[in-house]
């Protein structure tokens, strides 16, 4: 399958970053280890969130795409969320909401990205839904309960809907040489932000799935500094994408697999959690912060290469792989459509599959 190698780079830098922000939350024992953290916080997941809105163009409201997304996302949900759900369970950890109702730790992506993708069809109609996203993302920060994820789906929807509109020429410009010297200077400005952000406001705001009345701000107070984080966290994103490479390198053909990192990362971090592994960070904070780093890209790598991923996606992509195994048995299917960052007709060709679960 012919692919644009910045994408699958792109995608399996960000998903390393997810298990590292995950693995790093069990060790947030002094001011340098938060600062990693809430550095990381500001761009990774906007970044990711606007990948997954380019990616999501192509979506219709038609059968194929329909059986599409239920079979790539909201039945990954049910038996990830359930499963997450018996995992901590039987770890031992307390947890709070009904299965599928409410998302368990990191399965509220694969919901809420069902959400973005059905309202896709509407959100492509005018580029004027990206500056009325920002006060839907204001407003999110006044609902006070989890379920489906619908907060964190309206607070994250200026980033989907900034890459559903985002031509195919504007990120490659984005990747040119003379961008990457300010993405440079932003990655920095915010790495000394991230040092500063509880002076004026909690690193709480950056999972944006927290109301302002829990996080223990005012409504005015909270929306102009939920407003400051979606700048932030916009110049973050575009920075860190900019210096993604775009040509083809030793981890490119492991960004395919990224959905079975997301997925699969979670359970291991709960059970790292569970056995107290990182006891010992508090006397060691530094050692502690370059572990997590290093367990982070070794668990990433592990779960994506091709040995260990072509036999998880059977449990990420039942359907898919089942289609798949049929196919080769049967014939040959045809070589499908390169990704790439050329522009595109408006077709109903299908949304891309689940062999590149991100999108």
């Amino acid at each position: 399958m012919a692919r644009d190698p910045w994408l699958d780079n792109a995608k399996f830098a960000l998903v390393t970053l997810v298990v590292f922000g995950h693995i790093l939350g069990l060790v947030l024992v002094d001011e340098r280890n938060v600062q990693v953290y809430t550095w990381i916080y500001f761009f990774h997941m906007p970044a990711f969130v606007l990948i997954s809105g380019y990616l999501s163009r192509s979506f219709r409201s038609d059968r194929d795409h329909l059986i599409s997304l239920a079979s790539t996302l909201l039945l990954p949900y049910l038996i990830f969320d359930a499963a997450m759900y018996q995992w901590r369970e039987h770890l031992g950890q307390a947890q709070t909401g009904a299965v599928w109702l409410e998302p368990h730790y990191a399965m509220w992506y694969l919901i809420v990205l069902a959400m973005w993708r059905l309202a896709t069809p509407l959100l492509r109609k005018h580029w004027l839904v990206i500056p009325l996203s920002v006060p839907l993302s204001l407003w999110a920060g006044t609902l006070d309960f989890t379920l489906l994820g619908i907060p964190k789906a309206f607070a994250m929807l200026p980033f989907f809907v900034i890459g559903l509109h985002a031509r195919s020429s504007w990120l490659a410009h984005l990747t040119t040489w003379w961008v990457r010297i300010p993405a440079v200077g932003a990655l920095v400005w915010l790495w000394h932000s991230a040092a500063d952000i509880q002076d004026w406001a909690r690193v709480a705001f950056l999972w944006w799935d927290r109301s302002y009345e829990v996080l223990g701000y005012g409504a005015e107070e909270s929306y102009e500094i939920r407003a400051r984080l979606l700048a932030m966290s916009l110049v973050g994103a575009l920075a860190a994408l900019a210096l993604v490479p775009r040509r083809t390198t030793f981890f490119t053909g492991l960004g395919s697999a990224s959905l079975v990192v997301y997925l699969g990362h979670a359970f291991a971090v709960r059970w790292a959690q569970s056995a107290e592994l990182f006891d010992w960070a508090p006397d060691h904070p530094t050692a502690a912060l370059w572990t997590a780093a290093g367990a982070a890209v070794a668990l990433a790598l592990s779960l994506a290469c091709p040995p260990v991923s072509r036999r998880l996606v059977w449990v990420v992509d039942p359907i898919g792989s089942i289609r798949r195994h049929r196919s080769r048995q049967v014939v040959s299917p045809e070589a499908p459509r390169a990704e790439s960052l050329r522009d595109e007709p408006e077709t109903d060709r299908p949304v891309p599959g689940p062999s590149d679960p991100i999108r």
